[in-house]
């Protein structure tokens, strides 16, 4: 299952953004999964809706991949297929991008080798047009998961919440208030806060979504590749001043205006079962379950980055950062110290085992379990797994879940308030932590998620009931119900504690 991933991250010498296009028709681009047809006539956005635009970083100009891998072409007479490898390509595959200069921000693609814009409808999808028609533009609709890290290009910081404002200056994002989310409506963005709060064009922040917070999206090639965000007064969010405030301010773009976006890794708080303690590199560069409460020095936040994913011969290894930049590493001796620059080094690779109780063994690479001592200090050397090897998981960087798999977003149902994974578009889901490892969900309607008999999920309890999340890579997640099975997703919609051994359809974007 894949993530993000592709969106403003660099494939060799590209940009690669994730979409669909809509028509002005309201029906989205289609590339059938057999042969090369393609048409526009889907109604939601699926796999066959879901393209990548490349963008080249030397020149001015992207391609159009669909999810078979193959290309969008044109020739002379304005036929259009999908059929060209990689390695084929041509000057009949590069598109330039245009912009509507009603100010709709519907993008126009044009041909560079034949000069004909892409357009049409149903099957009568041509790139025959010389000049540009309302059947020519379109709705660009980012095909991700809406929770991302907002990357400035030009000063290569994150933004993140501080001092009621959106700041771009964290050069890892870190907690909670650095997670954006992208809210899509009738054709435009807005930029949300970890706390549902919209990003306006004078740098304030709002509960209600008006135009003052609605922006439209436009992508740059060449040198300088990236997203930009245009406001209602066609002017761009950038970062202004010291404090790096985003705003909209200039009216062209340049680096200061680019973003990308990325995946938000899962952030964790460690708790040893042996001593009740936190653990913590406020001490230094030694790896200790010492603290009792978290403190807001964010050293006793680590994030999980899978590094190695699992293989059918080994299991996946894990790297833990700090917000110093550093990783966990194994010294010679046992113990456990934040000072690997490198994660890929072996002695900063651990195994996490999950327990199925809101608990993981941690493996290091010598093959032995990481124990907390009386002192609170961690060392690799033990053989067993017992409550001096296991830790509880807290998630802190997200407070409300979005989740998404093949089949669409997670979200309720009338009027039972079934909780279902076929929606068009996210739905918040609130998320109350235990200290335990446990967590309780609530719906929109202020109600907890709870399993009825038939194992299905319906958000209508006065009372929590627990779950388990358990990070499978960066953004990908399985729930573990409190019957014991897995949460799985199935293409009607269906959403229900049924799982047993963890295959594709547990898998849950977040």
């Amino acid at each position: 299952m894949t993530t993000n991933g592709c969106n403003g991250t660099s494939s060799k010498s590209e940009l690669q953004w994730k979409v669909g296009l809509i028509n002005s028709s309201k029906k989205y681009l289609t590339a059938e999964s057999f042969g090369f047809k393609i048409n526009v006539s889907g109604t939601t956005l699926k796999k066959k809706q879901t393209f990548i635009l490349e963008q080249d970083s030397h020149e001015d100009f992207l391609y159009i991949r669909s999810h078979t891998g193959r290309y969008l072409s044109s020739d002379k007479y304005g036929n259009v297929t999908c059929e060209t490898e990689a390695e084929e390509r041509t000057a009949s595959e590069k598109f330039s991008v245009e912009y509507d200069k009603n100010g709709s921000g519907r993008w126009a693609f044009r041909n560079l080798e034949h000069g004909n814009y892409l357009g049409g409808s149903e099957d009568n999808f041509k790139c025959f047009s010389k000049s540009v028609t309302e059947a020519d533009l379109w709705i660009v609709q980012l095909s991700i998961h809406p929770q991302v890290n907002l990357r400035n290009v030009n000063r290569k910081r994150y933004a993140h919440l501080k001092d009621e404002q959106l700041q771009v200056t964290e050069v890892i994002p870190w907690g909670q208030e650095a997670l954006i989310i992208l809210h899509f409506e009738e054709g435009k963005y807005a930029l949300k806060t970890y706390d549902n709060r919209f990003l306006n064009r004078d740098g304030t922040l709002s509960a209600d979504l008006t135009d003052e917070g609605r922006y439209t999206l436009e992508i740059r090639s060449g040198a300088n590749s990236g997203l930009a965000f245009k406001d209602v007064t066609g002017t761009y969010l950038t970062a202004v001043g010291a404090t790096a405030t985003m705003k909209g301010r200039n009216k062209t773009v340049s680096k200061d205006e680019l973003f990308t976006l990325e995946d938000s890794c899962p952030q964790v708080i460690l708790t040893s079962l042996a001593n009740n303690k936190k653990v913590s590199t406020r001490q230094g560069v030694d790896v200790t379950a010492n603290q009792d409460d978290e403190e807001d020095t964010d050293r006793e936040i680590f994030q999980m980055e899978l590094v190695k994913p699992p293989t059918d011969d080994a299991p996946g290894k894990w790297g833990f950062r700090t917000v110093d930049n550093t990783y966990w590493t194994q010294e010679p001796l046992g113990g456990i110290q934040a000072t690997a620059r490198d994660r890929e080094n072996t002695s900063a690779l651990f195994v996490v085992e999950w327990q199925g109780d809101g608990t993981i063994g941690i493996k290091a690479n010598n093959g032995s379990y990481v124990q907390s001592r009386q002192t609170g200090q961690l060392v690799g050397l033990s053989d067993s797994l017992t409550n001096k090897e296991k830790f509880y998981v807290k998630i802190i960087n997200r407070p409300l879940l979005l989740l998404k798999n093949e089949h669409g977003f997670v979200g309720l149902k009338s009027p039972k308030n079934e909780v279902q994974c076929s929606k068009t578009n996210y739905e918040v889901i609130f998320v109350e932590p235990s200290n335990d490892g446990h967590y309780f969900l609530k719906g929109t309607n202020g109600k907890y998620w709870r399993v009825q008999e038939d194992a299905s999920i319906s958000a209508d309890g006065d009372n929590p009931e627990p779950f388990l999340l358990e990070p499978k890579d960066a953004s990908i997640l399985t729930i573990k119900a409190s019957n014991g099975c897995f949460i799985k997703g199935e293409h009607n919609g269906l959403f229900r504690a049924v799982g047993q051994e963890v295959d594709a359809t547990m898998l849950w974007e977040y």
